[in-house]
């Protein structure tokens, strides 16, 4: 039977994976021999700054999650969004944290499955995007970047590239076209060169920038807040989508069990408290719509 046959609804996903439930994610395969249950799960957490210091930092999430699910469990830094997709679409990480806007792309290239995301007790989650300039730069509002170097993070980034393109137009300035867009690679990376005078101005996600407040990156006193959008969702945690289902429901049950008090991780993404459960369909619909509007497709060759 032709593959279009087996899977007559597959949407914007990958052509080895089907979606017969709709819900924008790859299905389990029904075939057994095509699960995964590995000896050792490998966890992955989006690109930052120093890879290094995120380890520690997970180390008390590592070590529940092992516990809850009977594996040994191993964090791998990756260095790009594209080697995180790439390494999850080729079996070699099984669980993973994706940034905003490379979300949909691991969806629908790597069979990601999104199911939580950090939030508050009550249930909220998410960040805005914020341009960022020094207070002496001479810009106040948004059509003041006319003819400015801009920096924005990476192409598949929500706040940092794709938000930016689809929402400032509107407010009168087209990235492009009016300011000079220069690729800096991480949210971290387009903060320190606006405090270093590198760049004019930058978009980048909230929760970033006050981290790097936190641990003491840049002076908040040298830089000012010109635009700030409604909110978005943050970082998607992820499992493959053939991991074999026992497997699955031991991973989402470790991350709703993790309590986040006196832990490095609690300490460092503050105001969070633990895990909410999150729907792709639902909660990343703003995150597509932002992404439909730029032209994006979800091709190997437009993540980065």
């Amino acid at each position: 039977m032709a593959a279009e046959e087996e899977c007559p609804n597959r949407g914007a996903l990958a052509p080895m994976y089907c979606d017969a439930n709709n819900d924008l994610v790859a299905d389990t395969p029904s075939d057994p021999s095509k699960l995964l249950d590995p000896d050792t799960l490998v966890f992955a957490y989006t690109p930052v700054e120093d890879p290094a210091i995120y380890a520690d930092i997970w180390e008390p999430f590592i070590e529940h999650l092992s516990e809850e699910t009977g594996k040994d469990v191993r964090f791998f830094a990756v260095q790009s969004n594209s080697a995180e997709i790439e390494a999850m679409r080729s079996n070699r990480i099984h669980i993973a944290g994706f940034s905003t806007g490379p979300t949909p792309f691991a969806v629908n290239l790597a069979g990601a499955v999104p199911f939580a995301i950090m939030g508050s007790e009550d249930g909220n989650f998410g960040y805005t995007l914020q341009v960022y300039t020094r207070k002496d730069s001479g810009i106040d509002e948004l059509k003041d970047l006319e003819g400015k170097r801009v920096a924005h993070t990476s192409p598949t980034s929500n706040s940092g590239n794709q938000a930016p393109r689809a929402l400032f137009p509107k407010e009168g300035i087209v990235p492009g076209e009016d300011y000079e867009v220069v690729y800096s690679g991480s949210h971290d990376q387009s903060m320190l060169g606006v405090v270093a005078g590198d760049y004019d101005a930058a978009p980048v996600a909230s929760e970033v920038v006050d981290r790097m407040a936190d641990r003491g990156l840049y002076d908040p006193e040298e830089v000012k807040i010109v635009f700030e959008s409604k909110r978005f969702p943050t970082t998607s945690y992820t499992y493959a989508h053939n991991l074999k289902p026992e497997l699955a429901e031991k991973i989402k049950d470790a991350f709703m069990s993790f309590d986040f008090q006196g832990t490095a991780l609690g300490e460092e993404f503050t105001g969070v408290t633990q895990f909410v459960p999150i729907s792709y369909k639902e909660d990343w619909e703003v995150i597509r719509d932002i992404q439909e509007a730029n032209g994006i497709t979800y091709t190997r060759e437009n993540i980065e």
